[in-house]
């Protein structure tokens, strides 16, 4: 499963980042890294972008960039 395919509020744990070097590097320089816990706060009306919680801070990506982190989702949302 993908970032993308994730139901708002729900919460997962990044299991793999894909596509090229140096497009994953710039979403690892974000703290999306293998074992970081994520929550999907919002998607914009037309789908893009994506806000989401990570490491204590929200992020905003693109829906093409959520497609390339593989997840596991989990069962229990994070409290805020």
């Amino acid at each position: 499963m993908t970032l993308n395919e994730l139901p708002v509020g729900a919460s997962a744990v990044i299991l793999r980042v894909g596509g090229q070097q140096s497009f994953r590097r710039r979403l690892l320089e974000l703290g999306l890294l293998p074992g970081t816990e994520v929550q999907l706060l919002r998607v914009a009306p037309l789908g893009d972008p994506l806000e989401l919680w990570a490491r204590d801070c929200n992020l905003s990506i693109r829906k093409q960039e959520a497609e390339l982190l593989h997840i596991e989702p989990r069962t229990g949302a994070r409290a805020q």
